[in-house]
């Protein structure tokens, strides 16, 4: 179901304006059919969105696992931990 709203609903929305355009009334069918066309584009751009805004969400999440790991062992995940000075 993701994948047909992602990509198959603004294909077949703007394939529908690609066709009101060829067989639309001549009066306004290049209106019409790039109101669609645009209808579809719209449908496509609010799904990029809300994917980069999702994407937002989930780099806020590993960011605050990793300032936990630091509190709890005093360095970074990434980083090595620090040498224990001799005695």
């Amino acid at each position: 179901m993701t994948q047909f709203v992602r990509y198959w609903l603004p294909a077949l929305v703007c394939l529908a304006g690609v066709a009101a355009m060829i067989l639309g009334p001549v009066e306004s069918r290049t209106e019409g059919g790039a109101a669609i066309v645009g209808a579809g584009l719209a449908i496509y751009l609010i799904n990029v969105l809300f994917r980069i805004g999702a994407t937002g969400d989930l780099e806020r999440g590993d960011e605050q696992d990793a300032r936990d790991y630091y509190l709890q062992h005093g360095f970074w995940p990434d980083e090595r931990p620090p040498a224990e000075p001799p005695q």
